[in-house]
């Protein structure tokens, strides 16, 4: 984006009333970000939802100063833009309405052709969702993903730092701008995290983290993700509001069950419960609802010439190698398995290399 194309992006985004759909109606209408400030009022006031109070405030000449010192902070901080009508703005993002017209970004992320994952939950973590959350994390890890989180405390930092330690993309969405890091604890992370991902906000160098900016945060996690995952969560929540976001973004939903009563996997159970979310009881359900084919990963997964298998894994295994291809279905009546039971096993069997999906709910023993 050429810099005064920027410039007059972020004059616009600082008039008084302009959102991000407003400023998106105006951008598209004038083509050029300068014409919307050069346009006579008689265009502009053409555009729905453009009135005369709003085109009085586009001539408040103190919004080319903000403009001027964010673009300086920009330059003098390395901070990445993207803009909603550029290919390097995400683009699950851009089928999002109210997606922010300017994203800004440090670190080194790319998330071009690549499966995105958001996972969100309680600040107050159990043992039961970090364990849950680790595992699942390392048992996605051979397909490579790019972790989406908001770099909370709690199940956010979690995944981040499962992600780290799997060596996976992982992106922080943060409720303020990029000079400066919340939770302060978290900072000994930062670093990491921009060597292989990095941190995106729609917010400028000004912005604290005030609580309303952590609302209109979640839509981004929401929206740049292929589906989102709740660990946990109590019945009201920031998670919550973001699992509400996705679906009305008509992205994929994954909660994971808790015990009745818990505190913690009150969100979970009510998004099941009411059919807001797919049950997740670990890495094979999130695969098989996104449709995610094992063999297309960047990390190749190949047999071992010595295989260890459970006896749950040879019993499947046995039964393919006499079958041959056979329905997941069909597999888990002969072998006596539950269907949610099954999933598992075959993951880890592919994972394993020695079984191969197929189109149709396939497999065959490799």
């Amino acid at each position: 984006m050429r810099h005064e194309e920027l410039f007059y992006v972020l004059a616009l985004l600082k008039v008084e009333g302009v959102g991000d759909i407003v400023a998106k109606k105006l951008l598209s209408h004038c083509q050029e970000p300068s014409l919307v400030f050069k346009s006579k009022a008689s265009q502009l006031n053409a555009i729905d939802g453009i009135g005369s109070v709003l085109l009085r405030k586009l001539k408040d000449k103190t919004i080319y100063q903000k403009a001027e010192a964010e673009l300086q902070f920009m330059e003098k901080n390395q901070i990445n833009v993207s803009y909603f009508q550029e290919e390097n703005y995400p683009d699950r993002l851009k089928h999002c309405v109210d997606g922010p017209v300017l994203l800004f970004s440090s670190g080194n992320i790319n998330l071009k052709n690549r499966k995105i994952i958001s996972i969100v939950g309680t600040r107050q973590i159990t043992s039961y969702g970090m364990d849950f959350c680790k595992k699942l994390i390392a048992d996605l890890a051979p397909l490579d993903p790019i972790i989406v989180s908001g770099f909370a405390y709690g199940v956010d930092i979690v995944a981040h730092q499962s992600a780290l330690e799997h060596k996976l993309q992982t992106i922080g969405v943060v409720a303020h701008g990029l000079n400066q890091i919340y939770p302060t604890a978290h900072k000994k992370y930062v670093h990491r995290i921009e060597e292989n991902g990095g941190f995106i906000t729609e917010f400028w160098s000004t912005s604290n983290p005030d609580k309303e900016n952590f609302v209109r945060r979640n839509r981004i996690v929401a929206g740049i993700s292929e589906a989102t995952i709740v660990i946990e969560s109590a019945d009201k929540g920031g998670s919550l509001i973001t699992a509400n976001l996705a679906n009305d973004y008509n992205r994929d939903v994954f909660a994971v069950p808790g015990r009745v009563g818990d505190k913690f996997s009150q969100g979970c159970n009510t998004l099941i419960k009411t059919q807001k979310a797919n049950v997740l009881t670990g890495a094979a359900d999130l695969i098989y609802g996104l449709n995610w084919d094992l063999e297309t990963t960047s990390k190749p997964i190949q047999k071992k010439l010595f295989v260890s298998l459970d006896q749950e894994e040879q019993k499947v295994y046995d039964f393919l190698l006499i079958r041959g291809k056979e329905l997941l279905d069909i597999i888990a009546l002969e072998c006596d398995f539950p269907i949610f039971r099954i999933s598992g096993i075959l993951l880890n069997m592919e994972l394993k290399g020695v079984i191969r999906p197929l189109p149709g709910k396939l497999f065959e023993a490799i």
